[in-house]
């Protein structure tokens, strides 16, 4: 095992991947058209500006946009919506920027097993100019960031869990793990030819903020977890954890079983 390729929000800080839900909100209710939290999170690993796409294509926000202008949305319409999350995710990111329990712990532990610690991300760089300052203030600086900005083409295919085995100077892709919150995020990582691990619990498929989700009872989060676990199985997962505490463990597992002749 030689690297590990982890997602940000939702994965290594911001738990719940609250930033830019908030932004997809705000910047469609300040255009008078209203999203739903599940509207926002629905298309969740792809590039921001796809992203806004996705949500357009859905049919009852269609409706709703139609209803408020009078006629569907246009590339106009997206172009103006995606330069509106630019800003507001800027000022999010930094909102929501605290490292999920045990993050540096396991980034820690990794280093000291030699493993090189890769990031890949559906912010566009313009958001991370902004978010890796902040983040490397509280602790978490990866040895390489590719984001949405620097590849031909973002989630689900692999090109950014290339740029990143190419840049950190992996062997093989059988050496390298994706780590993320998000289904597409995942199916980026299997088309590489990577291992895969999901986060539940701390992710996007659960959505809830650290304090939303302590405030469950035990039977709400046994549910949630299950259903997030599920999905993310469905997506490919080789693995899923709850959150990156958990990973450590997992990291064992795949370096048994490469030593076995084992393929992800």
């Amino acid at each position: 095992m030689t690297t590990v390729i982890f997602d940000w929000a939702g994965t290594v800080l911001d738990f719940g991947c609250i930033a830019p839900v908030a932004a997809f909100r705000q910047v469609f209710s300040d255009a008078g058209v209203p999203v739903s939290v599940a509207e926002a999170r629905a298309p969740m690993g792809a590039a921001k500006r796809e992203h806004l796409e996705r949500m357009l294509a859905m049919a009852p926000l269609q409706a709703r946009w139609a209803a408020r202008f009078g006629r569907a949305s246009s590339a106009r319409d997206v172009d103006a919506l995606y330069a509106a999350f630019l800003r507001v995710d800027a000022l999010n990111v930094s909102r929501y920027s605290d490292l999920i329990p045990g993050a540096l712990d396991t980034i820690a532990a990794l280093r000291a097993r030699g493993i090189a610690i890769g990031s890949t991300t559906g912010y566009p760089r313009e958001v991370m100019q902004h978010l890796a300052p902040v983040a490397a203030a509280h602790g978490y600086t990866p040895d390489f960031c590719c984001t949405v900005s620097d590849v031909a083409r973002g989630r689900p295919w692999p090109d950014m869990c290339l740029a990143n085995a190419l840049a950190l100077g992996a062997a093989h892709v059988q050496g390298c793990v994706v780590v993320d919150d998000s289904p597409t995020g995942l199916q980026a990582g299997l088309a590489a030819g990577m291992w895969t691990v999901g986060v539940a619990v701390t992710g996007n498929e659960v959505g809830l903020s650290q304090a939303e989700w302590h405030a469950l009872d035990a039977a709400e989060r046994d549910e949630r977890a299950a259903q997030a676990r599920r999905t993310l199985l469905q997506a490919g997962a080789h693995f899923v954890i709850d959150g990156i505490a958990d990973l450590p463990p997992v990291i064992d597992r795949i370096e048994a079983a490469l030593a076995a002749g084992a393929a992800a």
